[in-house]
């Protein structure tokens, strides 16, 4: 089995963090390569990491991967305003992107929001709509886009609008059913179960984009384990002769 190599960003985040944890548990991924803004509380052996402020960082930074998780953002009170919130929701990824693709990078996985549309009339869902937009621009072999519903679990920060977000829905998710269903919140460690999954399955598709249902969905392919076989029917020569005589046969023939 080829293994392979991971490029994260936003590690830090709900979402990240759970994305960075999964990786490292898989055997098929060799090495993960991190990009981040601050240190990290986690380390493993199979990981490195590059602090970097991401206006800073040059395509020299970026480490070469077949997978590139992309789990950045923030919210316009963190970054100060609209045109910070742009820089590092939609103005950096972009650009990791474009470094990552020039260094071999086959697969992008993002992290968008439910509402995304570069044409709406609410400033978070047009940059997210504005992202999916530019990274489709760039022509990445495989390019995977989620859209969670409102994320749940436990941040460094308090985010009030999250938390007030999270009681309505919670309030409200047995009356979300049917086509209603990708409205319901949904746990950060589902989503990045739903990226890891995704990472490790073939898809033809160029660009491929999935919702908070779908997401709630996903689960992680587990590896079949080869049955051993029978000591019995290992040395018995009636039941295994045939293989040899087929080996010589190809050995005369050659």
């Amino acid at each position: 089995m080829k293994k392979k190599a991971a490029l994260l960003v936003g590690a830090t985040g709900l979402v990240g963090n759970e994305v960075l944890h999964l990786l490292c548990e898989r055997e098929e991924y060799a090495a993960i390569h991190v990009l981040s803004r601050r240190e990290l509380a986690f380390s493993h052996p199979k990981m490195d990491v590059l602090v970097k402020d991401f206006d800073a960082i040059e395509v020299e930074d970026v480490e070469i991967a077949d997978d590139f998780f992309c789990c950045i953002g923030t919210t316009i009170k963190k970054a100060g305003s609209e045109d910070a919130f742009e820089e590092v929701d939609v103005t950096f990824p972009v650009k990791l992107a474009s470094f990552a693709k020039k260094k071999g990078m086959q697969h992008m996985l993002v992290i968008s929001a439910m509402g995304a549309n570069a044409e709406s009339p609410i400033f978070y869902n047009q940059m997210k709509g504005k992202l999916e937009q530019q990274l489709t621009e760039l022509s990445i072999s495989r390019l995977s886009i989620f859209r969670p519903s409102l994320l749940k679990g436990e941040r460094d920060e308090f985010r009030l609008g999250e938390t007030i977000g999270n009681k309505l829905l919670t309030g409200l998710r047995p009356f979300l059913l049917g086509p209603m269903k990708k409205y319901r919140a949904i746990e950060a460690k589902q989503v990045a179960i739903a990226m890891v999954s995704t990472a490790l399955r073939a898809n033809r598709k160029v660009v491929s984009v999935y919702t908070s249902d779908q997401l709630a969905k996903m689960s992680i392919p587990v590896k079949k384990e080869e049955a051993p076989i029978p000591r019995e029917a290992l040395f018995n020569w009636e039941s295994r002769k045939e293989i040899f005589i087929e080996e010589e046969r190809g050995e005369e023939d050659a």
